[in-house]
């Protein structure tokens, strides 16, 4: 996993995913527990997200997660779901989010606000920067 950004609305991808390539994985960061390897037994995810309604907006939040800002103040800052600070959407359940949504969020390594490793997908309440805390 490298440390390029995401920008494909499908679902994440490598460094050539804003030309609409696919994948599911994000920025590499630091702070992740599970060693680089997806935990695919896993059935419930501590998730995070930022919920932007058109596809620019989205890309302004990954730049800045980027440039080193923690995920909780991008959320709270640029998220168009209020409901609960810095994006935390908690612990889920497999088969309780969107499909789109969960397909990438499963497939992220675990990440911390400090240093993320996001996915982005495109669902029908707009496009999502998707990071996952824990798994279990």
């Amino acid at each position: 996993m490298g440390k390029k950004d995401n920008k494909s609305g499908g679902g994440g991808g490598s460094k050539d995913a804003g030309k609409g390539g696919k994948g599911g994985k994000g920025k590499g960061g630091g702070g992740d527990d599970s060693g680089g390897k997806q935990q695919k037994g896993a059935q419930s995810i501590n998730v995070r997200h930022i919920l932007c309604n058109k596809m620019g907006e989205a890309e302004k939040a990954i730049e800045r997660l980027q440039n080193g800002e923690s995920f909780n103040t991008v959320a709270m800052e640029m998220s168009q779901d209020k409901a609960r600070s810095g994006g935390s959407l908690g612990w889920k359940t497999k088969g309780s989010l969107l499909p789109e949504f969960e397909k990438v969020a499963y497939e992220l390594p675990t990440s911390t606000t400090n240093k993320p490793s996001w996915g982005m997908a495109k669902t029908s309440e707009g496009y999502h920067v998707i990071m996952v805390e824990g798994r279990k």
